[in-house]
């Protein structure tokens, strides 16, 4: 296999389409957003992850293209959809870009295109969405065209597991699909695990999310828990995994973001329901983080409340506007959740983040982190752990702040400041 379209060029598409690229294949990256296509076109990269260079060194080689033409699918032998699958307003699947890819993709594609879809959804999305819709015509899957599921496993800002060296999960229609799928990915991974369906790449997913979803889950509620009975969750979870079985460290937060762990246990949810089941535990775990961010304003009102301050009229200083440190993720980062509360609430609200310089749809930019800026602050939240924040000028110079990833105490290396509460 030498060619591949690669529709979607988001955190997970951009990724894929360069590390194609890298190892020899002709790639074109599909995309409506012109301009995000504006600056790829130029050599340029808006994710983090993706260095200039592995753009432009397959762009001048001639083995890298980008388009929003779905036309350039008939000349490929690969398509990998990489496209979001958010929730509707009631958490429900919301797949309309997917559906509408696919009819592009079913119009455009040559006999023996292999189709794969890379975005998170719930399990039998492929058979019974993706597969109608490509056997129009009389086409038949395992003969004149190949459908699998591979989910993605995009970690953004993670430097020690990358696309290259992450066992990819692959799923067929048929055994022909599946031999056709592993033989694309292999160009990239070394591991390809085969699974026999694509329910079952499709579920693994899920679990995946679900799994880490649920144990913060449970450890938001221990810290909901510990903070009424004056006990410090962080250093219950630090002993608790001093055991070297049966034990797996998670940690509390003001929630979850990105857009697999927040959003997958819904996917799951609403499945389930089509046969007849609730998910109960699930959803339990999902509402329990959902709620995080209104725990985390209570955490402010309270810290306020010991400056015999209230939340409306105080200057709040968020430190951290993307999900996780050191990237410029946005996706339901609950950071943008707290921040709306804040100013719902009457706080005047300024944010530094080297990573975020703007937010336009609150009207704001990243402030300068000097020793004014949190000095004029009545409380300092540490909403998300940038290394690049230097805390201990922080932690000499606020009055008071309150640390949502337990960050102070971590970097520091020492016992708490007595100006620092902690989630």
């Amino acid at each position: 296999m030498r060619s591949v379209a690669i529709v979607g060029l988001g955190y997970v598409g951009l990724p894929l389409s360069a590390a194609f690229a890298q190892s020899g294949m002709t790639v074109t990256g599909i995309d409506t957003d012109p301009e995000k296509l504006s600056v790829l076109v130029r050599g340029e990269s808006y994710i983090e992850d993706v260095p200039d260079a592995s753009i432009q060194l397959p762009l001048s080689a001639g083995n890298l293209h980008f388009t929003k033409d779905y036309s350039a699918i008939a000349e490929m032998e690969a398509v990998v959809i990489c496209l979001p699958t958010p929730l509707t307003e009631h958490r429900e699947p919301d797949l309309s870009t997917v559906v509408a890819v696919t009819e592009a993709t079913a119009k455009f594609m040559s006999p023996g295109t292999l189709v794969v879809l890379e975005s998170t959804t719930y399990p039998g999305t492929t058979r019974e969405l993706l597969l109608p819709i490509l056997e129009r015509d009389d086409r038949r899957v395992g003969e004149d065209f190949y459908l699998a599921f591979s989910p993605e496993r995009v970690d953004p800002g993670n430097r020690t597991h990358t696309i290259q060296n992450t066992p990819k999960i692959v799923g067929g229609v048929t055994t022909a699909c599946l031999r056709r799928a592993k033989a694309l990915y292999e160009h990239l991974v070394r591991d390809v695990h085969e699974v026999s369906s694509p329910e079952i790449a499709e579920m693994s997913k899920l679990l995946e999310n679900i799994f880490r979803g649920v144990n913060i889950a449970l450890v938001n509620e221990l810290a909901i828990l510990c903070e009424r009975m004056d006990i410090d969750v962080w250093e219950v979870v630090e002993a608790a995994k001093t055991k070297p079985f049966g034990f797996m460290p998670f940690y509390p937060g003001p929630g979850l973001g990105g857009h697999c762990i927040p959003i997958d246990p819904f996917y799951l949810s609403w499945r389930a329901r089509a046969f007849d089941m609730n998910a109960e535990f699930i959803e339990l775990a999902g509402r329990v983080n959902v709620n995080m961010p209104y725990y985390a304003i209570s955490r402010v009102a309270s810290v306020l409340n010991t400056l015999e301050k209230s939340v409306k009229g105080s200057r709040v200083l968020i430190l951290g506007m993307s999900y996780k440190p050191d990237v410029g993720d946005l996706r339901e980062s609950p950071s943008l959740k707290i921040l709306q509360l804040l100013l719902e609430s009457g706080a005047e609200v300024v944010y530094h983040d080297p990573h975020i310089p703007e937010l336009p749809q609150y009207g704001l930019s990243s402030t300068d982190l000097t020793q004014r800026e949190i000095e004029l602050a009545d409380c300092v939240v540490i909403a998300t752990d940038h290394t690049s924040v230097d805390l201990r000028s922080v932690v000499e110079s606020a009055s008071r702040i309150l640390d949502l990833r337990n960050a102070v105490r971590k970097r520091l290396e020492g016992r708490l400041p007595e100006n620092v509460d902690v989630l």
